[in-house]
């Protein structure tokens, strides 16, 4: 048992051995962190919000055709450049022609029967005119007669009681005023049947009025053939690039007012008379973007070229996707340069949200932080001091100094550390003096 347990020593014994030996062997581990320094430098302070985004045209239209039918007529391709009123598809035109003609027939027809009707009207309102005249007259002659005839037949009847005149003569005065008085009713009966003419002529204005409403409808149904042929050929809305193409001459389309399923579409137009980019910025950092704002524009098909924009509008409601809130940001794109950019390619963008130029500036991983307030190592006559700084804007690898450094003064910081915002470790010195690397003093906190 003795033998055994006195083995097994040895073996453990050796293989610590060699183990601490292969481990003397093995190279020592680089350190991460190094010590340099850096001077107070003048320069500019830049920050920016990163998004992506697409690149998208001031606006893009979907030409349609109120008409449907065989197109006969396609000018334009993808990519050519039209103008406002260019011809950009044509159907054929004859059914709609054919309609124009036979809508121009039935409206000449009823402009005809309106002549007519309007010319009969003014035949019997002369003839209403002469009519009364000539009534007025008879009914005052007939008057007249009659009056004339009942004095002398009362004259008569005078001298018949004078025995001055024959009965046969009293007889034939009787008549006579007998006869006038016919006259004088009949003068008036007259009169009173030209009422039934007026009513009559009243008829004929409602023809007339009926005969121009028929021209009226025939007009209407003129125009509208007229704007049926006028909708076989469609024309550019506005002036752009041909985006899209998605019809050949030869097919048959279907009316975009007709069909239920808003017929087809013919061509899309993009407006690149401004270029703007959608970008989706966090919630996060949505706060510092504000309209006005300038921004750099990259995308992958031009390397290392940079186009500037703008911020020229910002949603009021974000998207909520897999619990990340975004809100998109619209950016227009102003340089000279901006028509190189195609709708829906990927763009990158940095939207500046402050910007100052000619400012003292160190690098990021010389500041450290304690407790609220800034403290860098000052080094003066090869002595480290830990100084308190005031910090400005701060970028991705720099930051602005507002006081407690001057222009030319050299800080040392541990490059590759745990950066700002923390303190290095460092091992003090008695006396409350700081141990640099390589165990130089260094001024106390």
């Amino acid at each position: 048992m003795k033998k055994l347990l006195l083995i097994g020593a040895g073996v453990i014994v050796v293989a610590a051995g060699s183990w601490g030996l292969w481990k003397w062997r093995q190279p020592a581990a680089p350190s991460a962190a190094t010590a340099v320094t850096a001077k107070v430098e003048r320069g500019d302070i830049r920050v920016v919000v990163a998004s992506a985004g697409r690149v998208v045209a001031n606006q893009e239209v979907d030409v349609k055709c109120k008409a449907g039918g065989q197109i006969t007529k396609m000018p334009f391709d993808i990519s050519d450049v039209v103008h406002t009123g260019d011809l950009l598809v044509e159907l054929d035109q004859i059914d709609e022609q054919r309609n124009v003609k036979g809508a121009e027939v039935q409206l000449a027809a009823a402009n005809a029967k309106l002549a007519s009707a309007r010319e009969s009207l003014a035949i019997s309102e002369l003839t209403l005119k002469t009519d009364r005249q000539r009534s007025a007259a008879a009914l005052k002659a007939a008057e007249s007669h009659a009056v004339d005839a009942a004095q002398k037949a009362e004259r008569m009847r005078q001298l018949l009681l004078q025995k001055l005149v024959s009965q046969e003569e009293s007889d034939t005065t009787d008549t006579q005023t007998i006869q006038a008085t016919a006259d004088l009713d009949a003068a008036r009966i007259h009169t009173a049947e030209l009422e039934t003419q007026t009513r009559a002529l009243e008829l004929k204005r409602q023809d007339v009025a009926l005969a121009q409403a028929t021209v009226d409808n025939d007009q209407i149904a003129l125009d509208i053939a007229k704007d049926r042929l006028r909708d076989t050929r469609v024309l550019s809305p506005i002036d752009g690039v041909v985006a899209a193409r998605q019809v050949q001459p030869g097919q048959i389309i279907s009316s975009a007012t007709s069909n239920v399923g808003g017929g087809t579409t013919l061509l899309t137009l993009s407006d690149l008379s401004r270029v703007f980019v959608f970008a989706s910025v966090d919630e996060t950092d949505i706060g510092k973007v504000d309209v006005g704002q300038k921004a750099n524009v990259t995308v992958d098909a031009f390397p290392g070229r940079r186009f500037p924009g703008e911020v020229v509008r910002l949603a009021v409601r974000g998207v909520n996707s897999s619990n990340v809130v975004t809100f998109d940001v619209q950016i227009e794109v102003t340089g000279p340069e901006k028509k190189l950019l195609k709708p829906e390619m990927t763009a990158n963008v940095e939207i500046v949200t402050a910007h100052k130029a000619g400012v003292l500036t160190l690098p990021l991983e010389a500041a450290v932080r304690k407790r609220g307030q800034y403290f860098v190592d000052k080094v003066t006559d090869g002595m480290i001091t830990a100084t308190p700084v005031t910090v400005g804007l701060t970028q991705a690898d720099r930051l602005e100094i507002t006081s407690g450094l001057a222009e030319g003064d050299t800080v040392s910081y541990v490059k590759g550390g745990d950066g700002a915002g923390k303190w290095s470790a460092q091992t003090r010195a008695p006396g409350g003096m700081m141990m640099g690397m390589g165990g130089a003093p260094r001024g106390g906190r």
